[in-house]
């Protein structure tokens, strides 16, 4: 009660987890987001009964006399039959007798059952849902319609409210606090300083930007650009940055004149919802209409493909089947790729500095960013001095037993990341995988040797688990990063912490990645911070690397359509000669 006390928005929080406490759908980011839904046909087995995606048994009268039209499992073809009857396979001939006792998967008895274990809660069927999901884009449609008559003045006030609604210090609170709550992902500071000053910077990093009419004038070219609005955009939030995306989607949408709905991960629709409802609020108070800004309260794969399908412009931050899914939608998507960050650490290093900043980035939020130090990548000769600093910032060093106990706890059998124990302090890790960490240790190191599946800490970990690698010279440095990045986060970022600018260069120019911090810690830097220039977002483009479109940080000049005006040259170009433009050695080839 005493943290109650001492934390406004803790009460706030729960408050709005017990008013909204509703069943979840599955419609989280990653590998089981777009996962086919199964078919609504019973399937006739060859052993006589049906079987259904419930794998529940109901009692079924038998005998009964009306034949009816059933796919058969193993041929895939449909047979009549009556239940309690003798069948027989067009393809197979075989016969069988169906059990009294069988599994189904009859609509209208998942939806009975779905209601009962929802407390009563009525299931919608996915045309409703459909039919829910297009209103919105209605509503916002008409809302949009409305932003795009405004002036620059007037866009700017709206996204000054926007952020101003979830970051002041109750709002910032009580959603941080709820995030954490909801989500059992990341801690309290991580997601009070991304809500209350990662909102602010996004802000400050485009207020002063022309986005309305005409943005940009080249008078050598003779040429006017003038941005115009998209439309609706149809942003995801992922569960990992749940706090400040729905914002920073929101003010980049709103400063392109466009309107948003937003489609949480069900594991933070709450979080979502709340801060949807700060910023509708706001937007009234300033006098625009509410639809600027919706969120759908109630996600799930059906509705989040219609959003994806229907809207102007798709912005998808989350896993790769959510990318994936907007980019077959049909519609403009923009994406973003799989992160796997590798930091490379060359013999020009300020060691202890390098290690702090290791620490912050890979213990920030407890690594729920895609940006964490990954695999941090070490020259021979700083090898042992850069384990002894990180091991004095807080690091702990697993030997090789702790490498299968934690492995065997982060990934299941196929090599999949296990969602319970990804984004946890290290001891809640450590204990899962049978090990007992000291209380003083925030993150864990990884002697790692290669690169791989059989290698699973050289992927991406979602964790506070980083692997350690050496190499005998900064050569080898670049070949094993971009080694790494192959297996994993291509195109997304790296660091380096180096004083050697021809190293600094290097690296850039030989790896394939969009993005590379030099002497930043990584995973609060590459989206841009105060303390260097890269444009604010949660959203990085990962470019062809990584299956995106762009290598840039997604900001509202990727949700705006540009119109290039075209004057007459005062005086027209006029073509070189031949000898000029070719060359005499093209020429005389």
């Amino acid at each position: 009660m005493d943290f109650v006390k001492a934390h406004p928005g803790v009460a706030t929080a729960l408050a709005y987890l017990a008013v909204n406490s509703i069943l979840d759908d599955d419609n989280e980011e990653g590998a089981e987001q777009f996962k086919p839904a199964a078919t609504d046909d019973e399937f006739l087995y060859h052993d006589g009964s049906e079987r259904g995606e419930e794998n529940e048994e109901v009692q079924r009268p038998e005998g009964s006399l009306e034949p009816v039209e059933k796919r058969c499992y193993k041929c895939g073809d449909t047979h009549p039959y009556i239940r309690g009857q003798p069948f027989e396979c067009k393809t197979t001939t075989k016969k069988s007798v169906l059990s009294p006792q069988i599994r189904v998967q009859k609509p209208q008895e998942k939806a009975q059952k779905a209601e009962i274990k929802a407390g009563g809660k009525n299931i919608p069927t996915p045309e409703e849902e459909t039919a829910y999901v297009l209103g919105l884009i209605s509503r916002a449609r008409e809302a949009q319609k409305v932003a795009e008559g405004y002036s620059q003045e007037e866009v700017d006030r709206l996204i000054r409210g926007l952020v101003w609604s979830c970051a002041k210090d109750d709002s910032a609170d009580a959603i941080a606090q709820l995030a954490v709550a909801e989500s059992s992902l990341g801690n309290y500071s991580g997601k009070l300083t991304k809500i209350s000053k990662k909102t602010r910077a996004a802000l400050m990093d485009i207020i002063n930007d022309k986005s309305v009419g005409v943005i940009e004038e080249d008078t050598e070219r003779c040429i006017v650009k003038i941005a115009k609005p998209v439309g609706v955009i149809g942003a995801i939030s992922p569960s990992t940055n749940p706090e400040a995306t729905p914002v920073i989607k929101a003010i980049n949408a709103i400063k392109g004149r466009n309107s948003v709905v937003i489609s949480p991960s069900s594991k933070t629709k709450k979080t979502n919802k709340l801060i949807v409802d700060k910023m509708r609020e706001a937007l009234v108070k300033m006098g625009a209409p509410a639809d600027l800004v919706i969120g759908i309260d109630q996600p799930s794969r059906v509705k989040t493909n219609v959003l994806l399908q229907n809207c102007d412009l798709g912005l998808a931050t989350g896993g790769s089947a959510i990318v994936k899914a907007a980019y077959s939608s049909g519609r403009p998507a923009l994406g973003v790729g799989v992160g796997n960050a590798v930091i490379v650490v060359d013999e020009t290093a300020n060691v202890e500095d390098a290690a702090k900043k290791i620490r912050i980035s890979k213990t920030f939020d407890l690594a729920a960013s895609c940006s964490s130090d990954n695999s941090v990548v070490v020259v021979e000769k700083l090898y042992d001095t850069l384990l002894n600093a990180l091991i004095a910032e807080g690091g702990y060093l697993a030997n090789s037993h702790e490498y299968e106990k934690i492995a065997a706890v982060l990934w299941n059998e196929k090599g999949n990341l296990n969602g319970k124990a990804v984004v946890k302090a290290p001891q809640v890790l450590c204990k899962m995988a049978g090990i007992d960490l000291p209380e003083d240790r925030t993150f864990i190191i990884m002697p790692e040797t290669g690169v791989g599946r059989e290698y699973p800490y050289s992927g991406e970990k979602l964790s506070v688990v980083m692997a350690y690698y050496k190499v005998k010279n900064f050569d080898e440095a670049v070949v094993l990063t971009n080694r790494i990045q192959e297996y994993q986060g291509k195109g997304h970022s790296c660091g380096i912490y180096s004083n050697n600018d021809e190293n600094v260069i290097r690296f850039g120019l030989e790896t394939k990645t969009s993005r590379v911090m030099v002497n930043q810690p990584q995973s609060i830097s590459n989206s841009g911070n105060l303390w260097n220039g890269m444009p604010q977002t949660f959203s990085l483009g990962c470019g062809t690397w990584g299956g995106n479109s762009t290598t840039e940080n997604i900001n509202w000049r990727h949700l705006v359509n540009i119109t290039w005006l075209s004057k007459p040259l005062p005086v027209p170009k006029t073509l070189p000669s031949d000898n000029e433009l070719f060359g005499a050695d093209i020429i005389e080839m």
